[in-house]
């Protein structure tokens, strides 16, 4: 049994009960878990699974593949303010493309754990602002070890990586708004 923080940032239909949970994990980094019955209304993780949500949680690794089974987890964190608005909802889902954009899965960093906390915590303080992307780019190129001084964040993650998320550009230009 596997335990750890996680933020879920995607929600995957697996089956006509059953989700495929993407987690950022403070010890274990990308992973996926499968939450059996979990499209259930009376399922034992109704109510505890939807993006963004900060959970302790529990899984059992699988030897064959790379979904593991959820067990269990207990909600720290249900960011209801960035689910308010659009843009801010917009902003926390383009944190997680960069992220699971330039991390391999399975790769603890809990910086960059940390940076993705932080990242959505501003977003439901604050709300979404182009300083607030600007920053968060900053700091995963600089953790990441791949900023310069001469280029902007996002042109260093683009060269370090080859591109960045799609979601970057519909992002930016709701926020320029």
């Amino acid at each position: 049994m596997e335990k750890s923080e996680g933020i879920i940032i995607r929600l995957t239909k697996l089956t006509e009960t059953s989700l495929i949970v993407h987690w950022c994990t403070r010890d274990h980094g990308l992973i996926k878990t499968v939450a059996k019955g979990a499209r259930r209304s009376k399922g034992a993780f109704a109510g505890k699974l939807d993006l963004f949500f900060e959970a302790e949680l529990n899984w059992v690794r699988s030897r064959k593949s790379e979904l593991h089974a959820l067990t269990e987890l207990a909600v720290l964190n249900y960011r209801e303010n960035i689910r308010k608005r659009y843009r801010d909802t917009l902003v926390a889902s383009y944190f997680v493309d960069l992220l699971s954009h330039v991390v391999e899965p399975d790769h603890p960093v809990p910086e960059l754990y940390d940076l993705l906390q932080r990242g959505l915590g501003y977003l439901g303080e604050n709300g979404a602002d182009q300083k607030g992307v600007l920053h968060f780019e900053h700091e995963l190129a600089r953790l990441l070890g791949v900023a310069h001084e001469r280029a902007s964040a996002a042109m260093a993650l683009e060269q370090a990586f080859g591109s960045m998320p799609r979601s970057r550009s519909s992002c930016m230009d709701e926020i320029s708004r």
